[in-house]
């Protein structure tokens, strides 16, 4: 087996011993900034369009990746164009925030821009930074979209959020914080937050690949407790603990939105993998049941989709109603035995994150790249395994 390719997460991440150790380095490439080509908005009307503006990548783009092609081009976000969905439900007198979903086809994320159209007040939820596993190399074209929207829009962008340490893609939270400060002089840098248990989850990978703890322990802003609420400038939003795929995730309460990152998927995917340290099936379910348990017309915003290639374009999010009716693990009437079993079962045949390594050891520290070593070198570890002989 390549040294570089991952074996599957249950074994990599649950394995108690060191092992060794692969160390790569991490090479930067400038890139254009490249601006949505139009945001449709869910504006604070009588009316909420329940589906939200989806980005429209072609079917290539959209393919979920198997394998690692090199390139020297970084063909993550071309072009982003977006239209109205239908369905219109009757929303509450509570005031509404405007949402921005941006699609990152790479890794299948869905990244938020979410305002307050009173006051231009924004927030970001779970932004990427790309990154060629193939050159080792790190870009910036999808969190630059992000900077460009909230330029365009003039927006104020107050707070980062994170949903939980990311396996799958590399925060661009950092990144972002210093681009905004530069791009907003005369407001405070954002904070960037993210709930209040990741500590263990810092110091489980920190341990894991020999991590300093002075590179991960304060990188976050602000550690947000369960059912804490804060404001986006008229906008009230709430945190809640929504564990299960990991034990330290939240979601983010909005209006009449929640934002739950790698908890509840599209009704056709169902729900995320459960078999990271800490990770419980019989958790997820309760948390589904949590979010499950809101009025119907509350609207889901996933952290990820993964469409089926040629057959729909990625859905940013649903209605809990639809959830209750459609979702294929969790829809009404599925038992909390029925679903551990479901979840176990799949999630012993799932292979790794094909980029579990190199986020962890970025995401852990908030974004920040590792430091540079006596020769100028930034580096990474992913485990070295040897197959049927050892000397």
């Amino acid at each position: 087996m390549n040294a570089l390719q991952v074996q599957c997460a249950n074994t990599v991440l649950r394995s108690q011993t060191a092992g060794q150790l692969l160390i790569v380095p991490l090479a930067f490439s400038a890139i254009r900034t490249i601006v949505p080509a139009r945001q449709s908005t869910t504006t604070q009307t009588r009316q909420l369009h329940a589906r939200g503006p989806p980005i429209q990548p072609s079917r290539r783009m959209i393919r979920r990746p198997t394998s690692c092609r090199c390139s020297t081009m970084n063909p993550f976000f071309t072009q982003s164009t977006a239209r109205q969905y239908t369905s219109p439900v009757t929303i509450q007198t509570q005031k509404q925030p405007t949402i921005h979903p941006l699609f990152e086809p790479r890794t299948g994320t869905f990244q938020y821009l979410v305002a307050d159209p009173a006051t231009n007040q924004a927030v970001i939820i779970d932004p990427v930074l790309d990154y060629d596993k193939c050159t080792h190399t790190i870009t910036t074209a999808t969190a630059d979209a992000l900077l460009s929207l909230a330029r365009e829009k003039g927006y104020t962008v107050t707070r980062i959020l994170e949903t939980h340490a990311h396996a799958d893609h590399l925060t661009a939270s950092f990144y972002l914080q210093r681009k905004l400060a530069a791009q907003q002089q005369q407001e405070p840098k954002p904070d960037v937050c993210i709930g209040a248990r990741i500590g263990k989850v810092q110091s489980l990978f920190g341990e894991r690949y020999g991590i300093a703890a002075d590179e991960y322990e304060g990188v976050f802003d602000k550690l947000l407790g369960d059912d804490e609420e804060f404001m986006i400038g008229t906008l009230k939003a709430r945190a809640m603990h929504l564990p299960g795929h990991t034990p330290d995730h939240m979601g983010y309460m909005i209006g009449d939105n929640v934002f739950v990152g790698d908890s509840l998927f599209h009704v056709d995917i169902g729900t995320a993998r459960c078999d990271f340290p800490g990770g419980s099936a019989h958790d997820l379910y309760q948390s589904a049941k949590k979010l499950l348990s809101l009025p119907g017309h509350v609207q889901i915003w996933t952290g990820h989709d993964y469409p089926p290639e040629g057959e729909r374009e990625p859905v940013p999010g649903v209605s809990v109603a639809e959830h209750r009716e459609r979702n294929k693990h969790l829809r009404d009437g599925v038992t909390e035995k029925q679903f551990v079993a479901m979840r176990r079962e799949r999630d012993a045949h799932l292979a790794a994150p094909r980029l579990l390594h190199e986020s962890l050891q970025v995401n852990v520290r908030a974004g920040r790249l590792p430091k540079e070593n006596e020769a100028g070198m930034r580096l990474l570890k992913v485990p070295l395994k040897t197959k049927g002989t050892s000397w």
